[in-house]
């Protein structure tokens, strides 16, 4: 399958393909996308005038894919991903029935077990009807997008949820915390069952999408010729690593299991405690190592890193351009993934060509 935004896609899939075997070629995986020094001269898309819509109105969505994938160059790895962004609606706690607040540039959703008692709770309550506006919703803008983007682009899964954070979002945070303190075997029974939600879910998404995408792609910008997404628990930044393997783990392990490509989104530099334990499950691929907003460079942890790569994990970083030949330097091609946004076409020609030059199995 060829792509019109993407040329080379065919040989992109076998470096993908490569990559999830830990394997790295003449050089490591890299995302060099940039500006296409050709892009047309044409104002962006005219948003709805209500904000809502600019998430939920499948035609401008469609417009803006297109809009910015004409005036992007895609070097290396880099794809267009044909993804209507994340304000929230399109996710496991919607499709249990939360409320959720649309903004500009996100969505905050409503919690609806916050006054129960979690040891006493029916879980069995909490399930997807099957008019759910939301539920509905998803799949229609998921069926959009693949017609939108056929032979174009491909369309993204979306970003539902996972571990922690869907528990933490229709129960609340704090009330979370107490419940990992008072009832921690009711906080894993819950896990387990909106896991299996959660495989459900993903199962219909794929459905729709895989043809066209020969594979999935979800929020995160990577690619696999199977069921793929980004395992997270956002959650466990504030907890230890023991409650994480005690309450949290079986449910990952579960998510693991289930899919065929796994990369795990460690997302903050509070999160990094809970490297070694997961390294230990056997059907997770890769980690991305993310500091989070206002930290330094990943760079910066190289222990982290080496860690990750010396278990024999794929390692997923974003660096700035001028830090590229510091971490092939640094670390180990095979397995490795660089997320690189750069200014120019030129720059991100000179970023792929330092890849092949530099990259080395250590």
């Amino acid at each position: 399958m060829s792509l019109v935004y993407k040329p080379d896609w065919e040989e992109t899939k076998e470096r993908y393909k490569a990559w999830w075997a830990g394997e790295s070629l003449d050089r490591c995986c890299i995302w060099a996308s940039a500006p296409r020094y050709d892009a047309p001269a044409e104002e962006p898309p005219e948003p709805p005038a209500r904000i809502e819509d600019r998430w939920l109105d499948s035609d401008y969505i469609g417009r803006v894919n297109d809009y910015n994938a004409r005036r992007t160059f895609y070097g290396g790895e880099s794809f267009p991903l044909w993804y209507p962004g994340y304000p929230g609606w399109q996710s496991h706690a919607c499709f249990l029935g939360a409320y959720i607040d649309l903004k500009e540039a996100t969505g905050w959703c409503g919690e609806i077990i916050s006054d129960a008692e979690l040891s006493s709770l029916d879980i069995s309550n909490l399930v997807i009807a099957s008019d759910n506006h939301w539920w509905r919703l998803a799949k229609q803008q998921l069926y959009d997008m693949v017609e939108q983007c056929r032979g174009k682009a491909i369309p993204s899964l979306g970003a539902f949820g996972g571990s922690g954070d869907t528990l933490a979002a229709i129960r609340g945070s704090y009330r979370l915390l107490l419940d990992l303190v008072d009832c921690p075997d009711a906080v894993r029974e819950l896990e387990i069952y909106l896991m299996r939600q959660w495989c459900e879910i993903y199962d219909v998404f794929y459905g729709i999408v895989h043809e066209a995408s020969e594979g999935s792609a979800g929020w995160f910008p990577l690619w696999a010729p199977g069921k793929f997404y980004a395992a997270q628990n956002d959650f466990s930044y504030m907890i230890s690593p023991k409650m994480m393997s005690d309450v949290f783990l079986p449910a990952i392990e579960m998510q693991t299991q289930f899919l065929d490509y796994v990369v795990y989104h460690v997302d903050g530099v509070a999160a990094f405690a809970h490297v070694d334990l997961l390294c230990e499950l056997p059907n997770l691929h890769a980690f991305q190592i993310l500091p989070g907003a206002g930290k330094p460079s990943p760079l910066t942890y190289l222990e982290v890193l080496r860690k990750v790569q010396s278990k024999g994990k794929n390692l997923h970083i974003s660096v700035a351009s001028s830090e590229v030949e510091e971490a092939l330097s640094l670390l180990s091609a095979r397995g490795l993934f660089i997320e690189c946004y750069c200014d120019t076409e030129e720059q991100a020609q000179w970023v792929i060509k330092k890849a092949k030059e530099l990259s080395r199995d250590r």
